[in-house]
């Protein structure tokens, strides 16, 4: 099977997430990354209804990341990519990369960061 990917870059959501007291007291900016992995055919019908629409997609996301705090990246990254493989069937794979811009350590860095893929269940919406 064919796979088109869809690319989000850099979407931003200021949210409360961390292991740390400091973390868990104030909302801190984060940057999501997600490609959604999908069966080709829009690009040839050229209708929204032949894929995953990417609003959608950004609307589910910015929901998990808004809508419960998380000690660790990894289990953002992970909440993030259940919910999307949950969203719309025709998503076959899900890649998501969080990270957090503003780490609390004490070097220069620009961000720290989970990236996770998480892949349907070959028979997931079979019957089977």
């Amino acid at each position: 099977m064919d796979l088109d990917r869809i690319e989000i870059r850099s979407l931003r959501v200021v949210a409360t997430h961390g292991a740390l007291p400091e973390e868990r007291g104030r909302a801190q900016p984060f940057e999501l990354d997600i490609d959604v992995l999908v069966p080709s055919g829009s690009g040839r019908s050229d209708r929204l209804v032949d894929t995953v629409d990417y609003g959608q997609v950004l609307t589910r996301a910015v929901e998990v990341v808004t809508g419960t705090s998380f000690m660790l990246l990894e289990a953002l990254a992970d909440a993030v990519a259940e919910a999307l493989l949950n969203l719309d069937p025709r998503a076959m794979t899900v890649e998501v990369a969080v990270r957090k811009l503003r780490p609390t350590v004490p070097h220069d860095v620009s961000s720290a960061g989970i990236r996770v893929a998480r892949r349907r269940a070959e028979d997931a919406g079979t019957g089977r």
